[in-house]
């Protein structure tokens, strides 16, 4: 999926390890984060002057070098790391010159994204010192980077308590606010962050849009953004994301010509200061120009650019994203003409579902219910506004096809739900629902027969959307005697139940707006009804539940969960991921 700041794996933190903490901002796309210009501190030269006071012998031109080298921002990190580390074993150094030493070398371990010696070093310094605002950030930054958010906010916490309000530290709070989805609180901090200084914070704008967008607040996002494009038209993250937004919104020639900029941008070499290379914005620009030329019926656009963004090599977690995305739209749009999907009305207000159910196995054990479970949830689905695409029992051809005909459509829809009931494996750590025509004669029969979920999640692109999954689909292991027979002495681990979300691969891990529900906990196995009644105790309590107005999306699996817990005497737990943005009411709000 394409990169910016509307996804909730952008990670956008500004890494600021100056003491004055006053350098321009950078951007960095998500699992990594936003990184500022990494500044040499003043108390360089103290150092030196402190290491030839105190210890005149080491006071040599070979000490004063690896002094240097240890404290320059500029120095390469494995040079600075290994100068540091001589620094610090010599054991003849004060306590405050070890500590500067240990706050210059969790600065090099940073530059190599190595964060848990970032915080390693960040804490043995703050021990030695702990005024140091700019340790209390870096470590939160390191913090952030490894998704522990509330660890993060009490660093910022604590470096805005020991010294003056700072827009650097206000900003890299907002982004962990965001990050655990508290979007008030991250736009109250971006506005301070703003209101400190409004001239020198786009990224801070392209966030409070990420945080209004995620709210619903789609125009509130653009104004935003264009402050962000106004502030620093050297912004290619800025003008991917407006891309985003105008493709919302149907303006689909004026996203396009913001790609074709962002494409400009990462050619030229003349971006905003980051680290983010320019090969992951080349590829981000490429796929959603992609997106926007498919969604405007362009398809020979549309495949060029996908193409072209997979004929690069993936520089970091969001560019891989991306490739995923080009990769799924490419199956999706494979063999289609140029006619264009309905455009989206009401800025994206388009609610569609696909609802499939699969029990007439012919290789592997039948199920009864999964047709019912489809069945009942597409009625419901429809009685509260949903546009239902339904299949049962579907082979492969007839499976494949619907899948492609509704992530096509989905591409101008604002919210997707797909709920699937029959079989599930998981082989290999990834995840596979079957048709009822699924061949068990070889390993190659196997795979190639069966749906890759990941495959679904990177077609199904999250930037503009709510996608909600819910997997019915561990009723038991169906392949195991027939793996035996197919494997023949080569590695194929087929297990029951579905894998974590953790175990996908990098389309579904990185996808933000995104929930995932299974009826039952990772690697356990679901009951298909004990036969007084035609659904499965999961569909039972999902359709119970699922039109209740006023009833958020992750409240409602919580109540599921509860009814189906309560009904299999805690035989069957119910699990969910989300990535959600904001709150989803799918009966509407009272």
């Amino acid at each position: 999926m394409p990169l910016g700041p509307f996804h909730s794996g952008n990670h956008a933190v500004i890494r600021e390890t100056v003491m004055n903490l006053t350098a321009p901002a950078g951007d960095q796309p998500r699992e990594t984060g936003f990184r500022g210009t990494l500044r040499r501190l003043t108390i360089a030269a103290a150092l030196l002057a402190l290491i030839g006071a105190a210890a005149p012998a080491l006071a040599q031109s070979s000490l004063q070098k690896d002094a240097t080298t240890c404290t320059t921002e500029t120095s390469p990190a494995d040079a600075a790391i290994s100068a540091c580390n001589w620094l610090i074993a010599t054991r003849k150094l004060s306590p405050a010159m070890v500590g500067t030493i240990h706050f210059w070398r969790a600065v090099a371990y940073n530059k190599k994204g190595d964060y848990v010696r970032v915080i390693e070093d960040a804490t043995a310094s703050l021990k030695i010192d702990p005024s140091q605002v700019a340790l209390y950030n870096l470590r939160g930054s390191a913090y952030y980077d490894r998704g522990e958010y509330d660890i993060a906010i009490a660093d910022f916490n604590d470096a805005i308590r020991i010294g003056l309000p700072h827009q650097t530290i206000l900003h890299n709070r907002g982004n962990a606010y965001r990050s655990k989805g508290d979007y008030t609180r991250a736009i109250a901090d971006y506005d301070k962050a703003i209101a400190l200084s409004p001239r020198d914070m786009p990224f801070s704008y392209q966030n409070r849009g990420a945080s209004k967008q995620a709210l619903g607040d789609l125009d509130g996002a653009l104004t935003d953004i264009n402050e962000a494009i106004r502030s620093n038209p050297k912004m290619p993250s800025a003008y991917i994301n407006r891309s985003t937004l105008w493709r919302i919104k149907g303006e689909y020639d004026r996203a396009i010509a913001d790609d074709d900029e962002a494409i400009r941008l990462a050619k030229s070499g003349i971006t905003a200061p980051t680290l983010t290379p320019p090969g992951s914005w080349l590829i981000n620009a490429h796929v959603t120009r992609g997106l926007a030329y498919e969604a405007k019926g362009d398809l020979a656009h549309a495949r060029s650019d996908f193409n072209t963004a997979l004929a690069m090599t993936a520089v970091d977690a969001g560019s891989k994203s991306s490739l995923a995305t080009a990769k799924a739209r490419l199956a999706v749009i494979a063999g289609a003409d140029s006619a264009p999907v309905p455009p989206p009305a009401g800025d994206g207000a388009r609610r569609i579902a696909l609802v499939i159910g699969n029990g007439a196995y012919a290789a592997v054990s039948h199920l009864p219910n999964p047709p019912n479970d489809a069945r009942t949830v597409a009625k419901g689905l429809r009685a509260i506004g949903f546009d239902v695409s339904e299949g049962i029992d579907l082979d492969r051809a007839a499976m494949e096809k619907l899948l492609r005909e509704f992530m096509r459509s989905a591409l101008t829809a604002r919210t997707a739900v797909v709920f699937y009931a029959g079989h599930g494996v998981q082989i290999n750590g990834q995840n596979y629902l079957l048709p009822i025509d699924i061949k068990t004669d070889t390993v190659s029969d196997l795979i190639s027969g069966m749906t890759d979920v990941d495959t679904l999640l990177a077609g199904l692109d999250g930037q503009i959307r709510t996608n909600i999954i819910i997997l019915d689909a561990c009723r038991d292991n169906p392949l195991s005697k027939a793996t035996e027979a197919a494997n023949s002495g080569r590695s194929i681990q087929v297990r029951s139940g579905l894998a974590a979300p953790g175990a996908l691969g990098a389309g579904a891990t990185a996808g933000a707006g995104t929930l995932l529900a299974f009826a039952t906990a990772p690697g356990q196995v679901a009951l298909d009804g004990d036969g007084s009644s035609a659904n499965s105790p999961f569909t039972t309590a999902l359709v119970r539940h699922l039109a209740t107005p006023g009833l958020e999306v992750q409240q409602m699996l919580t109540r599921v969960r509860a009814e189906v817990v309560a009904s299999t005497n805690n035989k069957q737990v119910p699990w969910s991921n989300s990535s959600l943005l904001g709150e989803v009411f799918l009966a509407g709000k009272q």
